[in-house]
């Protein structure tokens, strides 16, 4: 096997642990409350934590991969993510999870931001496309089949299981990383711009905590109001910084590359409003249809596979068509994809979400390998990692925004269709069985709602991705230098092999 090709299953071996603990440790929430009797709250922020600064250091890792290194950077975040990974295993109260979990997305986030960036390096013409193709079938499946995972380590082995097998995961990508990955940077960055990392993070930060926490502190609050007026704030003060920067982080001039937008549009619109539904989806099949953790995740395996099998050949076909038809026909059947799966009764099986799931895994697999391809080739191949950073960003906002977002829709529809009952409190609580028809109705209701809203969100994306995107934007791939280490320390380029 080519070096190239052992570097893609490294990289794709890292993306996949980390994707893997956004959704593998849903399922062990109960667990986890139970032994380190955690309230509420410090529950929430087992997976609001992670999610936070996996989202608000995506950009800033990304440019620091340009800058020191992509495959310097990239060791650095598996080494922390591992580390944190070790301490999540061991924690004693929720505190020190909670921090574990916040340490763990910044590993996180350093790894994700260079990936693109390191595959842009190895792989070029229709290789591109394929590699592209299976790091995009790496993040379906991580994300689909996360329930399942998680339930099958707590079931079997415990909930701190979910995070000592990142052990072993995380040893065997540094080995590979020092073995088969090149080096590459931007050799024309000017330096790091503290300006524009402070006030890009600080924004990103207060606006993604105050969605995260929206249904908590109530949106109208003093808080609430406070963080996102502090977020708008610091984003735009960070455009002003970029703009006026001799050398940006964030070139934001380039949104006005149509493709570059696109891009980030269909990014941002895939993850709010398919990626988020995981978690309701995941809530319906365990508390109101009474599945098991393993039982819930065996029922995502359609929606995964069928991610996975698509991807690749949809890597391949961006070489031939015209990437703006795989975008907005993937994001079309998305919507479907959710329109599918309304409908949900009281008397429903799960079996009623299966056509759903199967094309919105088709769906999923179409979008993702062109996407991730976009993602860098609208730029120069030294600023891969800006570029990619970009992409994974709105990835993740769109998740944490989906999740705020149709969480406060989800909770209001309950709250009218219950009107302070008894049964209000069991779906609150999560218990919903045990709030008999009422509750599983108003549950159920609130399900059917953000499916429809869902997929709105889906054709909106579709929309503007294909009358965005253009071929004509794109740069030509070509093998950039790669940075040999001497003796000395000192590096020296050469060409591709």
């Amino acid at each position: 096997m080519d070096r190239k090709w052992r570097a893609l299953i490294i990289v794709c071996l890292a993306i996949f642990m980390l994707l893997l603990d956004i959704t593998v440790v849903n399922v062990a929430l109960p667990d986890i409350q139970k032994e380190l009797h955690t309230s509420f709250t410090d529950l929430q922020w087992v997976v609001d934590a992670y999610a936070l600064l996996l989202a608000t250091c995506m950009l800033n890792a990304g440019t620091l991969g340009d800058l020191l290194g992509r495959k310097r950077v990239f060791i650095s975040g598996v080494v922390i993510f591992t580390a944190a990974s070790a301490a999540c295993g061991a924690a004693t109260s929720p505190l020190f999870l909670n921090l574990a979990r916040g340490v763990q997305g910044v590993g996180g986030a350093v790894m994700f931001a260079v990936s693109l960036a390191i595959l842009s390096q190895e792989f070029h013409g229709r290789e591109r496309g394929t590699a592209f193709g299976i790091w995009g079938a790496t993040i379906g499946a991580a994300v689909a089949i996360g329930p399942l995972v998680g339930g099958a380590l707590t079931t079997w082995a415990g909930w701190r299981w979910i995070f000592f097998v990142n052990l072993p995961i995380g040893a065997i990508c540094v080995v590979g990383a020092l073995a088969y990955l090149h080096e590459s940077r931007d050799e024309q960055h000017g330096g790091f711009d503290l300006p524009g990392f402070v006030t890009l993070t600080a924004g990103l930060f207060a606006l993604v905590l105050a969605m995260l926490r929206g249904n908590d502190w109530g949106w109208s609050s003093g808080r609430e109001v406070g963080l996102l007026a502090a977020g708008v704030v610091f984003l735009v003060v960070f455009v002003l910084v970029e703009r006026l920067a001799a050398a940006p982080m964030f070139d934001v001039s380039l949104f006005r590359v149509p493709t570059f937008t696109g891009a980030q549009i269909v990014a941002f619109a895939i993850s709010s409003a398919m990626f988020s539904q995981f978690l309701y989806l995941t809530l319906y099949l365990q508390n109101v249809l009474g599945y098991s953790p393993i039982q819930a995740g065996l029922r995502f395996l359609p929606l995964s596979l069928l991610a996975f099998v698509t991807a690749p050949i949809a890597g391949r076909l961006s070489a031939r068509a015209p990437v703006r038809l795989l975008l907005g026909v993937g994001m079309g059947l998305v919507g479907v994809a959710l329109l599918l799966m309304h409908g949900v009764t009281p008397s429903s099986h799960w079996t009623t979400l299966l056509p759903g799931f199967v094309v919105g895994g088709i769906g999923i697999g179409m979008v993702n390998a062109p996407l991730a391809s976009t993602a860098v080739s609208v730029v120069e191949p030294r600023r891969a990692g800006m570029a990619s950073g970009i992409n994974n960003t709105f990835r993740q906002v769109g998740i944490a925004t989906g999740i705020a977002g149709l969480g406060a829709l989800f909770q209001d529809k309950i709250r009218s269709e219950l009107h302070g009952s008894p049964a209000a409190k069991a779906v609150a609580s999560g218990v919903v069985q045990q709030g008999g028809h009422a509750a599983r109705a108003a549950f159920i209701s609130g399900l059917n709602e953000i499916l429809v809203i869902g997929a709105v969100v889906a054709f909106a994306g579709a929309l503007l991705g294909f009358a965005l995107v253009r071929r004509t934007d794109f740069v030509t791939s070509g093998p950039p230098p790669v940075l040999e280490e001497r003796g000395s320390g000192a590096q020296e380029a050469r060409p591709h092999a």
